[in-house]
């Protein structure tokens, strides 16, 4: 099952929307055959384990291992139980049951129902931990929400002005290459836009996959988004969402931006702890479930990171600390009003601290997202 493992991580950045998955055939004490998803409408790993057999060897009687569930059903490829059933395996192994509702055990009695043995929860912490976003999407219907952030030794993200460039350095740009790699998409706002004109796409050539990438998502609650954004005009997918005022006042705005390759989807609006009113955070995430999309990367100013987090949308926190100081007059890291006694502050749990370059990272998960996954679990 390690080897499975290890096989299902070579997917890492290419299988969106689809779960990472590996597979491993063995008869007896020998690996006759491995195989694992690389993209979504190819072939799944226990498909392309068997294919490597085909004209050499025979499944029959051999086990496979398979970091989860087979799938039962049809989607864009057959199911990958029966795959298994017709191949002769006698034996199939799992990391993990399938959250997905499609399948969720359904895959572990058809393979039961044919007569194969079947066992389940092998090193399934680790299984677990190859799709978070993926089991987030299927259990809550979001979903996993990364926040990435740069600030100064002393906790500031940009001078006064709005200068930024460049608080971190090459290094940690590289590492912020992979962390967009990694997502199904990248959200941010408006104010970045219109402030920035940034691409928001994985440009790094170690992380580059011509056949992918993430997709740009744009929080414009009033449709501000120039016809000339940069991202617009890139490979990939550009979503905007906007107040559903916007869509009857806003026609030839729409038009443009539509022209433009733009998919704009219309949220409700909601009122905000400090008395403001956004676009409905609940109706982002669910919009972005609807969109297939495991992991987000949030890459966005103080006041959309602080919604996301006081909102209790952000799990992970990822923030590279740069050696200089910018100042009491800069912009400070997030935007967090109402929280004016100790005991309204947000607690971090520190996961990871590690150098990048000259930089330092710094990965933190809520406590109140940490106790709400135990919960669950």
């Amino acid at each position: 099952m390690a080897k499975a493992i290890s096989l299902a991580k070579k997917g890492w950045y290419s299988t969106h929307p689809n779960p990472r998955v590996g597979c491993v055939l063995v008869r007896g004490e020998q690996i006759i055959a491995r195989g694992w998803h690389q993209y979504a409408g190819q072939g799944h790993a226990e498909v392309n384990a068997l294919a490597q057999l085909a004209g050499k060897d025979s499944a029959q009687g051999a086990t496979a291992y398979v970091t989860l569930e087979p799938c039962s059903h049809f989607g864009k490829t057959p199911p990958c139980s029966d795959a298994l059933i017709e191949a002769g395996i006698k034996r199939v192994v799992i990391a993990m049951v399938d959250p997905n509702p499609l399948v969720a055990g359904n895959g572990v009695k058809r393979l039961q129902d044919n007569g194969l043995e079947v066992k389940t929860g092998v090193l399934e912490t680790e299984a677990r931990a190859l799709n978070p976003g993926f089991i987030q999407r299927m259990v809550s219907n979001r979903p996993a929400v990364r926040c990435k952030m740069a600030m100064s030794l002393d906790g500031r993200t940009a001078m006064a002005s709005g200068e930024s460039k460049w608080i971190t350095s090459a290094d940690a740009r590289e590492d912020v290459q992979r962390l967009r790699a990694e997502s199904s998409a990248i959200l941010t706002g408006i104010g970045t836009v219109i402030a920035d004109d940034p691409s928001m796409n994985v440009r790094s050539s170690e992380y580059r996959d011509d056949k992918r990438q993430p997709d740009r998502i744009i929080l414009d609650s009033q449709l501000r988004t120039p016809v000339q954004a940069k991202m617009l005009s890139l490979s990939g997918r550009t979503l905007i969402a906007a107040s559903q005022s916007c869509q009857q006042s806003m026609h030839k705005k729409v038009h443009d931006l539509e022209y433009k390759g733009a998919a704009i989807h219309f949220l409700p609006a909601e009122k905000l702890s400090n008395g403001a009113t956004s676009l409905s955070l609940s109706a982002l995430m669910s919009l972005m479930a609807q969109q297939q999309y495991n992991d987000v990367l949030l890459e966005a100013g103080a006041t959309l990171t602080g919604s996301m987090l006081q909102a209790g949308f952000v799990d992970e926190l990822i923030i590279y600390m740069a050696p200089h100081l910018m100042g009491s007059e800069a912009r400070g890291l997030f935007n967090l009003p109402g929280l004016d006694t100790m005991n309204k502050r947000i607690n971090l749990n520190i996961q990871d601290i590690r150098a990048v370059g000259r930089d330092f990272r710094i990965t933190a998960t809520p406590a109140s997202a940490d106790k709400k996954s135990t919960d669950k679990e």
